[in-house]
């Protein structure tokens, strides 16, 4: 029964990862970060007495990490981190393939598929219970040192747990929301200051950007804009629904929450902010690089996915700009930009996304010796801890989440956001990302994200396109989730 297990396991990884191959290959990469000209990433020198140099006795191994453009210059320090490593461990090597991150999920979906995964990826803490249901994904605490471990802060750690495992060492813990022009902003009478402090309502929401819609001629410069094309869909929805009472697509009773009415009245008001021409009618073609550059050029007020590394990215242009440099976005004009919350809806608190990004490890079909899987931990853990995970979050303009890159960071230059309100507004939000749920059990886990693939995603993307009608998305993913979690382990209200 286990093998059985297992081999549906991989079956249902086959069909995702297909399904992420064809959705990601018509999408444009997005252009989120901004490669800096001077090179600060450095490994540095890690804490030697936490890592004891190996013997002459040590077994030579290799350690193979398949990782995306996590900063700007992430993937340029691939050959000297190799190089890093090899030198503090003498008889190890590790090998890093380069992957973009529209590729990253597909490619790697296909490798755990054949048996044959990397030793390290870098993934979303959501996708733990995916790859946890396969049996290849290895619990860390087995291999590594109590100190690694400990490094880490716990409440940020608890994303790669399940059960009793840990499954992974994060890199990052990011807010994901949206962001404004603050020109346009004030000029269309809304207070950011005080939204960024006390957040708003939906309501209050739409009737903002129906004021920062403005029509000229033929043009129009839209209210809001959220990258939808394909999979980047997902995040749309995935950041709104939280603050609709459903923070986690698991109630803590384990229930499955996309069933409850909240989630059909927030498809509907979803549909309504593209009706009232609040936002694009083609919303659905919209890609990340597009709708940045939707924002640079002023054709909208209001942007998401956003980060806090967006204002560094604005003010960059802007210097571009003044300097009359001709590398600056084509048609741009000079923007400052507001971090802001999402709106909360029907009477829910604000619960905000948190992306908790990492390193996992995986075994192969063959099993691998205890000692190697002790080498893999020392791997993982030199790319999530020490410069490596400082000159990373510099870069990203957030804070490490690890004791030993805090203490790195001392001696790396961080940027800081200029708008003194917008660090203020992203301590806020950090301190309301939805909390982590080791509770789902990989089982639940694997067949919740086989409905987001199979049905919540294309569905989501045709209501998006005025295919479909908010209840005809509601009645698709409703029948989905009773098939896979029974009439009594959904939500009904």
């Amino acid at each position: 029964m286990k093998k059985m297990k297992k081999m549906m396991a991989l079956l249902l990884i086959a069909i995702m990862g297909i399904y992420a191959l064809t959705a990601c290959g018509k999408e444009d990469k997005p252009k989120e970060t901004v490669k800096e000209t001077d090179d600060k990433s450095t490994t540095g020198d890690k804490k030697e007495e936490e890592k004891p140099k190996p013997t002459e006795e040590a077994k030579k191994d290799t350690i193979k990490a398949l990782l995306p453009p996590v900063s700007g210059t992430y993937q340029d320090n691939f050959e000297k981190w190799e190089k890093e490593f090899n030198e503090l461990y003498p008889n190890l090597t590790l090998e890093i393939e380069a992957a973009s991150w529209e590729d990253m999920t597909s490619k790697l979906d296909v490798q755990v598929q054949a048996g044959s995964p990397p030793d390290i990826a870098f993934v979303g803490s959501g996708g733990v219970p995916k790859y946890l249901d396969t049996e290849l994904l290895i619990d860390i605490s087995k291999y590594a040192t109590p100190d690694m471990l400990a490094d880490f802060d716990e409440l940020v750690l608890n994303y790669f747990k399940n059960g009793d495992g840990i499954y992974g060492m994060p890199a990052y813990a990011e807010v994901h929301g949206i962001g404004g022009n603050r020109e346009m902003l004030e000029a269309a009478g809304i207070d950011w200051k005080r939204i960024q402090k006390e957040g708003w309502t939906y309501e209050e929401f739409r009737e903002a950007i129906k004021a920062g819609t403005v029509k000229e001629g033929d043009k129009t410069r839209y209210g809001f804009v959220f990258a939808c094309s394909g999979v980047t869909a997902k995040d749309y929805l995935g950041i709104f629904v939280k603050s609709a009472g459903m923070p986690s697509p698991f109630t803590k009773d384990l229930k499955y929450a996309y069933t409850s009415q909240n989630f059909l009245k927030l498809l509907e008001a979803m549909r309504t902010l593209i009706d009232d021409g609040s936002m694009p009618k083609e919303l659905s073609s919209i890609d990340a690089g597009k709708r940045w550059n939707m924002f640079l050029t002023g054709q909208t007020m209001i942007t998401g996915k956003g980060l806090s590394t967006f204002e560094r990215s604005a003010a960059m242009n802007n210097a571009k700009l003044e300097a009359n440099d001709g590398s600056a976005v084509e048609g741009s004009i000079k923007a400052e930009y507001i971090i802001l919350p999402v709106p909360t809806f029907f009477g829910n608190e604000l619960v905000t996304s948190g992306a908790v990004d990492g390193y996992i490890a995986f075994r192969g079909v063959e099993e691998p010796t205890e000692e190697h899987l002790q080498n893999v931990a020392k791997a993982m853990y030199f790319l999530a801890s020490g410069e490596i995970a400082a000159t990373t979050c510099s870069e990203l303009m957030i804070n490490p989440v690890a004791e030993s890159a805090r203490a790195a960071a001392a001696n790396i230059p961080v940027p800081e956001n200029k708008i003194v309100e917008n660090s203020e507004a992203q301590a806020i939000l950090m301190g309301k990302i939805a909390e982590a749920r080791p509770d789902i059990t990989p089982e639940l886990g694997a067949k919740e994200q086989r409905i987001m693939d199979e049905v919540v995603g294309p569905k989501f993307q045709a209501l998006l396109a005025g295919e479909a009608t908010p209840q005809e998305m509601y009645d698709a993913v409703k029948a989905a989730a009773i098939d896979a979690f029974g009439a009594d382990g959904i939500v009904v209200d």
